[in-house]
């Protein structure tokens, strides 16, 4: 195991560690592949970073990830003061934002092979039971991406950390492995790739990044996303900002598992910031968005440092106007209930 992959393999065991954990405990872990003189040192690294604490002393010393500061304001205030939502009485501001958390999450776990319909969703997270025949996987999957969005409401009017992507990474994958090379809340630590078939007909193979260059370019991803004004955004360009965030996180895969989910969640922070509902990409268009990120994918090939996240932004073309013309339904939503306001409006 090279040095930089034993190293993110020794965070992601304190981050799904349910206790603090001793140096020996962490080298056992290990199988003993990393030295404790070497242990000690990237726990002091990240001592001095504020990722890690420690404590005791001697023979009891213990060390676990630096517990997350609590949110000042919950998930509902920071979304009730996105735009769309001014102009609508309390409850269908209420109605509005639970109709837009079923068909997101919904949509967003179908496509990820997710057998609930929307009704079943919109059961599950309303009345917080289960639909009988359906997997317990499914059900968790479904509030799992419910709670990863109201994370992402608290993103809303602050910059986006890594911390916070992996916030929802673990509210995304519910399963859990007891696996150092699948980490949860973590970069991935192996190399990934998927086989397709390209509109040429032929097979192909695309290889994401590799896990040495994930951390410098989720960090271009996160700059992109905090260097996007909420003026900048508009109904005209929404689609466009989206689906640039949204295959450049995909291109780059940097989990093991769950990187559609977060793709589609993060993609969504610039036009929420700016008043805008989210972009949700139907389960019926699945095969289309398959294809499209991929025929991207080949053209462009792996990403590196060198690369960039973006090394052809021209060819992103194909993808924001798939995306644009997936942007109906939560508007519809909103179109909806404000026309249920009008009707209220007294004559």
């Amino acid at each position: 195991m090279a040095k930089n992959t034993q190293k993110q393999a020794t965070l992601t065991l304190l981050r799904q560690a349910s206790k603090p954990l001793s140096l020996s405990e962490l080298a056992t872990k290990l199988n003993h592949s990393v030295s404790e003189r070497t242990l000690r040192r990237w726990l002091a690294d990240w001592q001095a970073d504020k990722k890690v604490q420690k404590t005791g002393a001697g023979p009891t010393t213990s060390y676990q990830i630096t517990p997350a500061s609590k949110e000042p304001a919950t998930a509902a205030l920071a979304s009730d003061s996105f735009a769309f939502l001014e102009g609508l009485d309390t409850d269908l501001r209420a109605a509005l934002l639970n109709q837009i958390r079923d068909l997101w999450t919904h949509s967003s776990t179908a496509l990820e092979g997710n057998t609930l319909t929307l009704g079943d969703t919109h059961f599950i997270l309303e009345e917080g039971l289960t639909v009988s025949g359906k997997p317990i996987k499914d059900h968790l999957e479904v509030r799992g991406h419910a709670r990863a969005i109201e994370i992402l409401y608290q993103c809303i009017g602050k910059p986006i950390e890594e911390e916070r992507v992996f916030a929802l990474h673990r509210a995304v994958q519910t399963e859990q492995f007891d696996d150092i090379y699948k980490p949860i809340g973590a970069w991935k630590v192996e190399a990934n790739g998927t086989h397709i078939v390209g509109q040429d007909n032929k097979p192909h193979f695309i290889e994401y990044a590799l896990p040495l260059f994930v951390p410098t370019l989720m960090t271009q991803v996160l700059d992109s996303i905090n260097a996007t004004s909420p003026e900048s955004v508009t109904l005209n360009n929404a689609a466009e900002i989206y689906a640039k965030i949204h295959m450049g996180i995909a291109h780059i895969h940097p989990f093991f598992d769950g990187n559609g989910r977060i793709a589609r969640l993060l993609a969504n922070i610039p036009l929420l910031k700016s008043g805008l509902p989210p972009l949700v990409i139907p389960q019926e268009q699945r095969r289309a968005y398959i294809e499209t990120l991929s025929t991207y994918q080949i053209s462009i090939g792996q990403l590196t440092d060198a690369s960039g996240v973006w090394p052809d932004p021209k060819q992103l073309k194909a993808f924001s106007e798939f995306c644009a013309n997936c942007y109906s339904e939560t508007k519809e939503l909103v179109e909806q209930a404000f026309k249920i306001q009008t009707n209220r409006a007294p004559t």
